[in-house]
């Protein structure tokens, strides 16, 4: 890093935050900060991007999703850390505006350090709401810590305007800006587009769920096995491996593996290049719901409550509550020969999403 921190100072953890930050990075030069909670060596060789002018502590191996996937105590001492480290950080170099992404222990620890060092913040992706903290979590409970701890709030739809609006104290910038995740999706295509893909031919759907709640339930896992069985076409199974220990766990791999067809977890543009060549998928993520979006597709939301709820609007994201009948009914509905995806307008904006977010944090910043 050089002699002076410039005016900006982007702090990234997770592969999902990378993934929505870096086209903002292209458009708003500013310190690359790495907490260190994912590895992400592929994604910035997959898309020629800058690497970090700072890393907070070491990533885990190339191929592990997290150092401590499973380990709530581990995770916790983690993210504690990364609030002091971060601060440290803040205090010493002292950027005009630091900038966060979203949901996770990252986005949390930075928010707190950000304030405790009282330095002005920004929170791309604000007011995403399921209106219930223990779904998801702890993400519910991140989303609101980051934007109490905000100035400018940057909301990727209108339903979160109105979130923010109905919470935040007076003082705070709120606009909508679309989601950065548009962009991201378009590049990673048109990257997946100039080189081979082992993408089926034939109609097929997209299976990958991983969230807490939903591996330590054996009723939602079993309701998912029988939705899944239902399906009359192909089912491409992402499996992280906490999903495939859950599923062995609970006794019902055997029975998934019988409807299911293994997929590598693939990067982002080659996950891409799948996501848009599929005729449906399920999901608990969050990202996805998105992305389904971009490339209108089916999207069958395995849970009982979505932050995301501005994609329930478009007749394209179907929120199951795990009614395994209603998900058949549906699943049946768009398999149907002369079923097309509704027309819509994208709740999260078209194509420059990154621009309008830099637009309006160099706004901010004159501002100041």
């Amino acid at each position: 890093m050089g002699e002076e921190m410039t005016e900006y100072a982007y702090i990234v953890g997770t592969n999902a935050e990378f993934i929505k930050m870096f086209p903002l990075m292209k458009e708003l030069d500013g310190t690359f900060i790495h907490t260190g909670q994912h590895n992400l060596s592929e994604l910035i060789e997959t898309f020629g991007a800058r690497e970090p002018d700072v890393v907070l502590s070491p990533p885990p191996e190339h191929g592990k999703t997290s150092k401590f996937m499973g380990n709530p105590a581990k995770a916790t001492f983690w993210n504690l850390g990364g609030i002091v480290k971060i601060g440290k950080l803040l205090r010493k170099e002292r950027p005009d505006i630091v900038i966060y992404h979203g949901d996770t222990m990252s986005t949390a620890a930075a928010s707190i350090a950000a304030k405790n060092a009282k330095i002005k913040a920004t929170h791309v992706e604000a007011g995403l709401r399921s209106h219930y903290w223990l779904e998801p979590f702890p993400e519910e409970i991140f989303r609101k810590e980051a934007d109490k701890n905000a100035n400018l709030l940057l909301a990727p739809s209108k339903l979160a305007v109105g979130n923010l609006e109905s919470e935040v104290r007076k003082g705070k910038a709120v606009f909508n800006t679309g989601n950065t995740i548009v962009d991201a999706a378009m590049e990673a295509y048109k990257l997946g587009r100039k080189v081979q893909q082992d993408v089926p031919k034939e109609e097929y759907a997209i299976l990958t769920f991983h969230r807490f709640e939903t591996l330590n339930n054996r009723a939602k896992m079993t309701k998912i096995v029988e939705m899944v069985e239902h399906v009359s076409i192909p089912v491409y199974f992402f499996a992280h491996d906490p999903t495939i220990q859950a599923l062995k766990r609970f006794g019902l791999w055997k029975r998934i593996n019988q409807k299911v067809k293994a997929a590598r977890f693939a990067n982002y543009v080659s996950f891409i290049r799948w996501l848009a060549g599929s005729r449906l998928l399920f999901t608990d993520g969050g990202s996805i719901q998105e992305e389904s979006l971009v490339f209108k597709k089916p999207c069958f939301l395995l849970r009982n409550r979505t932050e995301r709820m501005a994609g329930l609007t478009t007749g394209l994201n179907f929120l199951t509550r795990f009614d395994v009948e209603f998900t058949k009914s549906k699943i049946d509905e768009v398999l149907r020969p002369d079923w097309s995806a509704p027309d819509f307008v994208n709740p999260y904006g078209e194509h420059g999403a990154s621009k309008r977010v830099a637009d309006r944090i160099k706004a901010f910043s004159e501002s100041i």
